[in-house]
């Protein structure tokens, strides 16, 4: 848990990477990923941003994020040896949250390694300690994100089915979201089924 846990005030100063926040007359530099800074306000007007201090002998960081899920991640990140705040920082300016823990539960270092600061090393050990975490995270929520219709009964039949035949609920359901996002879903759930497990092997 970070001492600061959000800053808010005006907008004094902004960049790709940093932010100042005037509060009454005392102004913070935050450090910010590209999308927090796209998020920003135009300088004079009201910013917030939630945030995490980092101590380390005598420095002292403010890191600053548009949302929990980007700091979720940042947190997550620092956790992996080899990856201090300004690679987590940099690691979040070269994706979104939702794009990089499904690429990580897929193990798809191919991908991750297009991600500035990331090479094949890093990749693999960032998928062996947050691959089970996030494909629990991804259990727990039951993310199909399908409506309650007639497909989506036999979409969730066949994610039973898999599950059923060992594979872990996170790998399934990202599977299955992919098939809907690029227009390959079957209609039969004997098709999804091996349309899924074709993707998956």
């Amino acid at each position: 848990m970070s001492l600061i846990d959000s800053i808010s005030g005006k907008l004094f100063v902004k960049n790709p990477t940093e932010a100042i926040i005037d509060i009454g007359g005392f102004r913070f530099r935050v450090n910010i990923s590209v999308s927090a800074y796209e998020s920003l306000p135009r300088q004079g007007e009201q910013v917030d941003l939630l945030t995490y201090l980092h101590v380390k002998e005598d420095i002292l960081d403010l890191y600053g994020f548009k949302d929990n899920s980007e700091r979720s991640l940042f947190m997550n990140l620092n956790t992996i040896s080899g990856i201090g705040p300004r690679s987590a920082m940099n690691i979040l300016s070269g994706t979104n949250p939702d794009e990089f823990k499904s690429q990580i539960i897929a193990g798809d270092v191919k991908s991750l390694t297009v991600i500035p600061g990331i090479g094949a090393k890093t990749a693999k050990r960032i998928i062996v300690e947050l691959k089970e975490k996030f494909s629990n995270d991804l259990d727990g929520k039951n993310e199909l994100g399908f409506t309650e219709d007639g497909d989506s009964s036999v979409v969730k039949d066949a994610a039973t089915a898999l599950k059923s035949l060992g594979y872990k609920a996170g790998q399934v359901n990202k599977t299955l979201i992919d098939l809907e996002r690029d227009g390959e879903m079957p209609e039969e759930l004997e098709s999804i089924i091996r349309k899924a497990l074709a993707k998956m092997i």
